[in-house]
């Protein structure tokens, strides 16, 4: 046999032999593990942007398949409440939604009957309104959802007759209160950045209500705006009256009653 056929048969052979080893250990492999199944529930969700204040109807919220260890106790579960929408169309938002987001009981209310500034308002606040313009409303860059302190001023009558001129008062009576709305607008929307409106309405507690009815009757009030980094948990006021002393910050002036204002 000539040499050449020799190795020819020979490489033959050895990948003969080395196909043969392969395919054994492929029939010898174990199978592949089997792929674990999410478990997943349906939780309710907005179908739909909800704004502050919106009544909640039926076509609002919708079933989404969710996973069950991402479900947080304070989701609505379809297996639970089968009926949770026809249950919740009609409760009024007290936050606002965004579209697929689960929605969650504390932040609906049933109003029954009553407007959505009641329904929104939290246990034991009060919400009353002061008249604003550009010019003791920050220039309309206040918004519902920030925070003012209120200041009042006024002439000092006592002062003056000991001063013998016009002495005028100014002092902060309310601190870091929440603005709930300017004129009928309740939330921020389309990303704007400066409303400009005649009337705000603040969120206080019953004796905080007592001293801006009081300080309304005796000067000119005006909102200053506070910093959102400024704002603090510790300086928000008990939900039910309020001791604290409300006159802080007393700056007097005095203009000689000789002097006629330019």
């Amino acid at each position: 046999m000539k040499p050449a056929r020799i190795i020819v048969l020979v490489i033959a052979v050895v990948a003969g032999g080395i196909a043969a080893l392969l395919a054994g250990r492929w029939e010898s492999a174990p199978p592949p593990a089997p792929v674990a199944q999410l478990e997943t529930t349906d939780v309710l969700v907005a179908n739909t942007d909800i704004g502050l204040g919106t009544a909640v109807s039926a076509q609002d919220l919708r079933w989404q398949t969710w996973p069950a260890v991402a479900a947080g106790p304070n989701f609505v579960r379809k297996s639970d409440r089968p009926d949770a929408i026809e249950e919740l169309a009609g409760s009024i938002a007290r936050a606002p939604f965004s579209a697929g987001e689960p929605i969650r009981e504390s932040k609906l209310i049933k109003a029954k009957g009553s407007g959505y500034m009641a329904a929104i308002l939290p246990s034991g606040m009060r919400a009353i309104s002061v008249e604003i313009s550009p010019e003791t409303g920050a220039g309309g860059f206040i918004l519902p959802g920030d925070h003012v302190d209120v200041i009042v001023s006024r002439r000092d009558r006592s002062a003056e007759r000991s001063a013998g001129f016009e002495v005028f008062t100014s002092e902060i009576i309310l601190t870091n209160v929440r603005v709930l709305a300017i004129d009928q607008t309740v939330e921020e929307k389309n990303g704007q950045r400066v409303v400009v409106g005649k009337t705000a309405t603040l969120e206080l507690g019953p004796r905080q209500s007592e001293t801006l009815a009081l300080a309304r009757q005796q000067g000119t009030l005006s909102l200053a705006l506070r910093s959102l980094v400024d704002f603090d948990a510790k300086d928000v006021p008990e939900a039910v009256g309020d001791d604290r002393p409300q006159g802080v910050n007393v700056v007097r002036f005095g203009i000689s009653s000789s002097t006629t204002p330019k």
